[in-house]
């Protein structure tokens, strides 16, 4: 590398800038990424339709905290020679108002951080303030950066000066958190998204600093650094200084940067999931390790698989998508070679599993043992066939026995179409990837229960309790109330202890305000029947185990030791259709 000249070093014994400071924009020209704000702008200053409030929003270092400084130097800029009389989008960078307003000494430009001056105090400060005419320069302008973080006393107090502020007041607010704005500020604003920096964009820039820096770098490591930046040009360039600081000499390269970031190699990566999805857990695992071992963080790797994931199932649907590989290198013509080979449903169940990985290797205190989990989980049920087929072959009478993960590395290739029958046995998203189970709603087809008289039972009492506005009562019928006896007019039940003291004269009350009959409510020390909430509880046990019986859910409960049912659901009969001809059949 060469070494930096005393200009950027900056003179003896003065601190050293870093690249962020020591290269953000003084002007619109150099605002990468914003072009949409910049013509908007550039058109607004040419007509004189400048508003008198902004509202910049973007995720962090996009430049929302620049495009306020340089829109108060346009504002305030005299030109060279001093004479210059209107706002320009052009400031000169020369005059003293936009030196001042650079160097943030320019007393009628107030930046003020509004995450610790979110009070009503400041807020009053500046309403007492904007009274009086500029001291130097042509407008006011006040900044106030993070302005989500204002109380909502402030956001109140700054409301009718922010509508109809004096002609010499600008306000500028910045904010990541645009949502927490109230609509009240919204609407008194000219409204800026400022958007993520493409990172093609940004590597081109962060090559053009890395010349003027005199670094050599190449090509892959600015893409690197274009992609770990995720769209913000500010952690662009405090990534390049840490590369430029962890290589004392040469060029700066991919697999330099690479360790620098904690990056796998994505070649390697791709090696990776080829080996889980074929089952191949010790390979699997000792490709994870040396991953590891040369300075992969368990995070990005994860990220990674993800990413290849979502790259393998846009090649599925859109063959010539472009995204994770180079459309020209040796990963992406084995990237689509293995998408060829893997089903949608296989990629999708895939991406469940990364992603759950991913949260619990973020949050684990040992992730490389989290991450691991999560490769052995997806090993195992990469050999799962699909919901669909299962039950075909089920029905077909040939479904064959589980089978382990493998070390052949074919990849499962399964596909088919759906049931063909009334009962229909669909796995559990949750369930079954992490526990390679399966849990299933076996849905079966019942008679529609007939309409009883409402004072029947204390089922009906219930319902009249929900439609009269009475949820509480409704919970302590259905909770607390073994019924005795049922006649006209006259109920007896046992309560349960948690029940309250006032049950019976409430719930008398009730039925002669709901029946317009006077009922007599007693309370019993007989044991009564079952409370609602336990017969409900004993009709699903049975109905499960009713269900359990059947030969299809026997076989299926057969095929997967340890699968449970977890729901039964009721279908209408016309809801179920005969089964389509299949053309591949015939």
């Amino acid at each position: 590398m060469s070494e930096p000249t005393s200009s950027d070093l900056g003179a003896p014994g003065e601190a050293y800038r870093v690249l962020a400071r020591k290269y953000r924009p003084s002007d619109f020209t150099g605002l990468i990424g914003q072009e949409a704000l910049v013509r908007t702008l550039s058109n607004a200053f040419a007509t004189g339709r400048i508003a008198h409030a902004f509202m910049l929003t973007g995720v962090r270092g996009v430049g929302k905290t620049t495009t306020a400084r340089i829109i108060a130097r346009a504002l305030n800029c005299i030109g060279p020679d001093g004479k210059r009389t209107d706002p320009t989008i052009h400031p000169c960078g020369v005059c003293d108002p936009c030196v001042t307003i650079a160097e943030s000494r320019n007393v009628d430009v107030q930046e003020m951080d509004a995450a610790s001056n979110n009070g009503v105090d400041e807020v009053r400060q500046i309403i007492e303030a904007v009274r009086y005419a500029p001291a130097s320069s042509r407008y006011k302008v006040y900044i106030l950066d993070e302005v989500h973080m204002l109380s909502k006393p402030a956001f109140n107090a700054i409301l009718k000066t922010l509508e109809e502020p004096p002609p010499h007041v600008k306000f500028i607010f910045a904010t990541t958190e645009i949502r927490k704005v109230p609509v009240t500020v919204l609407s008194r604003c000219q409204r800026f998204d400022l958007r993520r920096i493409d990172s093609g964009e940004l590597a081109s820039y962060l090559g053009q600093i890395a010349a003027k820096e005199k670094v050599g770098i190449e090509e892959g490591a600015l893409a690197l650094i274009a992609r770990a930046a995720e769209g913000s040009a500010r952690d662009a360039l405090s990534l390049l200084d840490q590369a430029i600081a962890h290589n004392e000499s040469g060029a700066i390269t991919a697999e330099a940067m690479r360790a620098t970031l904690g990056l796998a190699d994505r070649g390697r990566v791709l090696d990776l999931f080829e080996k889980v999805m074929g089952g191949e857990v010790p390979a699997a695992l000792s490709d994870l390790g040396a991953l590891y071992d040369s300075g992969a963080d368990p995070l990005a790797v994860m990220q990674d698989l993800l990413e290849i994931t979502h790259f393998l199932t846009r090649l599925k649907v859109a063959p010539a998508a472009q995204g994770f590989f180079d459309g020209a290198s040796g990963e992406a013509k084995r990237a689509a070679a293995l998408a060829a080979q893997l089903s949608v449903p296989s990629l999708t169940r895939a991406w469940q599993m990364l992603l759950k990985g991913l949260f619990e290797v973020r949050d684990a205190t040992r992730p490389i043992a989290a991450c691991e989990m999560a490769l052995i989980r997806l090993a195992y049920a990469a050999e799962l066939p699909p919901a669909d087929k299962l039950v075909k072959d089920i029905l077909d009478g040939n479904a064959p026995a589980a089978r382990a993960p493998s070390s052949s590395g074919n990849a499962p290739t399964g596909s088919g179409r759906g049931p063909t029958t009334a009962a229909r046995l669909q796995p559990s998203a949750q369930t079954m990837p992490d526990s390679a189970s399966v849990a299933l709603e076996a849905r079966v087809n019942v008679a529609p229960e007939a309409r009883v008289n409402p004072v029947r039972g204390l089922e009906d009492i219930a319902l009249m309790a929900q439609k009269n506005g009475a949820p509480v009562l409704k919970v302590h019928i259905e909770n607390d109330m073994h019924l005795v006896k049922l006649e006209a007019g006259r109920l007896e039940f046992r309560p349960s202890l948690r029940a309250p003291r006032t049950l019976a004269g409430d719930l008398q009350q009730k039925l002669r305000d709901w029946t317009g009959v006077r009922w007599s409510v007693s309370i019993s020390n007989e044991a009564g029947l079952p409370t609602l909430a336990e017969k409900k509880k004993n009709a699903k046990a049975a109905r499960i185990e009713s269900v359990m019986q059947a030969p299809l859910v026997r076989a299926v409960l057969d095929r997967f030791p340890g699968a449970e049912i977890v729901a039964v659901r009721d279908i209408e009969t016309q809801d179920v259709a005969p089964p389509a001809p299949d053309s591949t059949d015939n």
